[in-house]
């Protein structure tokens, strides 16, 4: 993981724009939000092992991704570039489970902190300055 100084961080602004801004920049919603915290994730590569993301912090109201307007404001953290190696195999050691199925099949990440190659932070600082066109100073 490496960390990207950024205009973005400590910007605050409404969860739903933000949200709709970032999604014509290829940005989602990361799996890991919660109702207080959570960051927009851009796949790098078409692996999808190499992220750039932009954390934030919910500053008032509650996070519901499932409403298509919601009160959340946020204020962004600073974005980072992470890149994981997964192993291509099944887990040797899955429980199996009724619900946990889905989730629980793969190996998790051999080398979830994996060296980023210059030519993928290249790539990221270029995505993360047009963000930065978008979310002014």
């Amino acid at each position: 993981m490496l960390s990207l100084p950024s205009s973005l961080t400590a910007q605050e602004g409404q969860f739903t724009q933000a949200r709709l801004r970032l999604a014509d920049h290829g940005f989602t919603l990361g799996g890991n939000w919660d109702y207080d915290h959570g960051s927009f994730d851009c796949a790098l590569d078409e692996a999808h092992k190499v992220w750039l993301r932009l954390p934030f912090t919910v500053t008032n109201g509650n996070l519901d991704v499932d409403a298509e307007e919601t009160d959340a404001k946020i204020r962004f953290g600073e974005p980072y570039v992470l890149k994981h190696v997964y192993e291509e195999n099944l887990d040797q050691d899955a429980q199996p489970r009724t619900f946990g199925g889905m989730f629980d099949q793969f190996a998790a990440p051999s080398r979830p902190d994996a060296e980023i190659e210059r030519h993928w932070l290249e790539d990221a600082r270029k995505r993360l300055n047009e963000v930065e066109r978008i979310y002014p100073a």
